[in-house]
């Protein structure tokens, strides 16, 4: 017969103060890709008990994978195919730190039943700065004035740009960046049209009036993109509707890449039907920021071909491209890395929050 001793009387706090670990959660392994350098040790305290596992590359660029990876955390230049999502064969969770989820294969992830969490609204102000930045930016010729003073060459000839005062913009999508984006254009004496699939008309009263695609098309000097990239919104803006534009706009794209077809926007460009472009995002941006990929995926005929009209537009004198970078401010990165961690915390007490797999719940 075995006895227990006890130095103090026996209560039911000493029995769960002896057994805090029997009912402690299971450690899990997280892996991360794309991490900026200055935010791992943030990932690292916040998820501490964790088995955590921070890369600055993206996750195609690995030469191996984690299999024992149980929530999976990248940025929107790591592509998760099915492949990958079959190779872990303990993936429980994919956190995506963005509000796109394009480069997951979500019909993989619901065959696994593995909950996709994004990060819905981390950057509206941000992105609209970013597109509003770009607007600016063509109006003046800003970079190419820049680029000349920079050149030792002093002189203002060849420069001139027009005002915003007057002008007619036409906003794509009024969620949360459009929307913003319209707010900030209220002290610049311009005209706003906008279209939604599903426009909500109370928002009107922010100084804006809904209208039909075709209208914006038509009217607007300058049209701005802001909706996410689905099957019924990619190429939304091709040669048909570039035509049906007014001679010499202007586009701006913070959005997705595949919302415009670049040889189009080309099209466009050398004819003088849109005068300048101000591009955040490109359609095969994947084969821009990473070039081996042509070397090692398989690569169709029209995959190339947009690669190429990509590199055009980069060098193109009446575009503005940056690198995917309107998220990328100190505020908005640290929005994105909280929601991001309290993703996984939510997921850990057996909730999921921003579960892109399953349809939004009916207010």
């Amino acid at each position: 017969m075995t006895y227990l001793f006890w130095s103090t009387p026996i209560s039911w706090y000493n029995i769960i103060a002896l057994t805090p670990i029997m009912s402690k959660t299971k450690h899990l392994v997280c892996t991360f890709y794309g991490v900026m350098p200055d935010m791992k040790s943030y990932l690292k305290t916040k998820l501490r008990g964790h088995r955590l596992t921070a890369v600055e590359t993206t996750i195609d660029k690995q030469s191996c994978l984690n299999a024992e990876t149980e929530i999976l955390g990248v940025f929107v230049d790591s592509q998760v195919t099915a492949k990958i999502i079959t190779a872990l064969p303990k993936l429980k969770l994919i956190v995506t730190l963005s509000t796109g989820y394009d480069h997951i294969d979500l019909a993989a992830a619901k065959k696994r039943k593995i909950p996709v969490c994004n990060v819905p609204t981390y950057g509206e102000n941000t992105v609209a700065q970013h597109a509003l930045s770009l607007i600016l930016a063509l109006s003046r010729k800003l970079f190419p004035a820049v680029k000349r003073v920079k050149e030792s060459v002093y002189d203002y000839h060849g420069l001139k740009g027009f005002d915003l005062k007057g002008r007619t913009i036409g906003i794509i999508g009024t969620g949360h960046i459009g929307i913003h984006l319209i707010e900030m254009l209220q002290g610049l004496s311009v005209t706003v049209l906008a279209f939604d699939v599903f426009p909500n008309k109370s928002l009107e009263k922010k100084g804006f009036k809904y209208v039909t695609l075709n209208e914006i098309y038509k009217k607007s000097d300058i049209i701005s993109l802001h909706v996410p990239l689905l099957p019924s919104t990619h190429h939304l803006i091709d040669k048909k509707e570039i035509k049906k534009m007014k001679k010499g706009v202007y586009i701006i794209n913070t959005a997705r890449g595949g919302l415009i077809n670049s040889e189009a926007l080309v099209w466009g460009l050398e004819t003088g039907q849109v005068a300048g472009a101000g591009l955040d995002v490109l359609e095969s941006e994947d084969i821009i920021e990473s070039p081996e990929r042509l070397f090692t995926q398989t690569m169709n005929a029209s995959r190339i071909k947009t690669n190429l009209m990509d590199n055009i537009l980069i060098d193109h004198p009446a575009t503005i491209v940056t690198p995917h970078s309107a998220f990328n401010s100190t505020e908005a990165l640290q929005r994105i890395y909280d929601v991001t961690i309290n993703n996984i915390k939510s997921f850990e007490n057996g909730l999921t929050e921003n579960d892109v797999t399953k349809p939004p719940k009916k207010s």
